[in-house]
């Protein structure tokens, strides 16, 4: 059950916890961001659902349904535009609660619509990733995700507008072999879970033991695939002075 913003806020002021206690939903990210009620959600496209016609135990189409109603999202992919301290942002958020926040097209579309609109308002675009990669009830539809949001990333970068990650637990699969690991700054948050096959078929596969740390956010920023880890309750702070520094250069 996820916890309302207020304990959240005095969890953060209260002690120095560990961010993978606990996740939290993309009206909270928002919240934290940007304060709450000072943001403005972005209605996202809506492809047609289920292209595939895909069933296995049950039928895609009706999964969706369930998440949908348990979650009260409409995919796994949300969006919103605010003011970061003094910068305004747009800030789209991955929802694990939503199928391990996977990419299929609604998301792919979702990256595609926050590009264009960073570009036409001329504002940094942040993206916050917690999946489990590609959804496999999309098939092929769902891998195309993945070009797909790498040349949208790239539209930003050639408008020479800020594009930050912001990579919490746990980030794996075709979204980090994508738009996940494509940050002018990659920040994570501490003790994330960030990869992209998992550790034990990566140790069977090389039949070798893998380090404890393996695939944690310490790990990869030791090793030069992050720039920067940090305590959630200190990410807006680091944010808003990369911001900043990026938009004031």
């Amino acid at each position: 059950k996820m916890i309302h913003h207020k304990e959240i806020q005095e969890n953060f002021n209260a002690c120095n916890y560990c961010n993978h206690h606990f996740k939290i939903d993309p009206e909270e990210r928002f919240d934290l961001f940007f304060g709450k009620n000072k943001y403005n959600i972005i209605k996202l496209n809506s492809p047609s659902d289920d292209p595939l016609n895909f069933k296995d135990i049950k039928n895609y189409s009706v999964r969706l349904k369930e998440y949908r109603k348990k979650t009260n999202f409409s995919d796994a992919y949300c969006l919103a535009s605010g003011y970061l301290k003094k910068n305004k942002v747009i800030l789209g958020v991955l929802n694990f609660s939503f199928m391990g926040g996977s990419m299929g097209r609604a998301v792919g579309e979702g990256i595609v619509q926050s590009a264009i609109l960073a570009i036409d308002e001329k504002i940094p675009l942040i993206i916050c990733t917690a999946s489990g990669g590609a959804r496999m009830q999309e098939g092929i539809i769902s891998l195309m995700q993945m070009p797909r949001t790498v040349a949208a990333i790239e539209m930003v970068k050639k408008n020479n507008l800020p594009y930050i990650v912001v990579l919490t637990d746990p980030t794996t699969g075709g979204v980090t072999a994508s738009f996940a690991m494509l940050g002018h700054i990659t920040v994570a948050e501490s003790n994330s879970t960030i990869g992209f096959a998992g550790k034990r078929v990566i140790q069977d596969t090389i039949k070798e033991d893998l380090p404890k740390d393996f695939q944690k956010a310490e790990y990869l920023k030791e090793h030069g695939m992050v720039d920067i880890v940090v305590n959630r309750k200190k990410l807006v702070g680091t944010l808003s002075s990369i911001v900043d520094h990026l938009i004031n250069k």
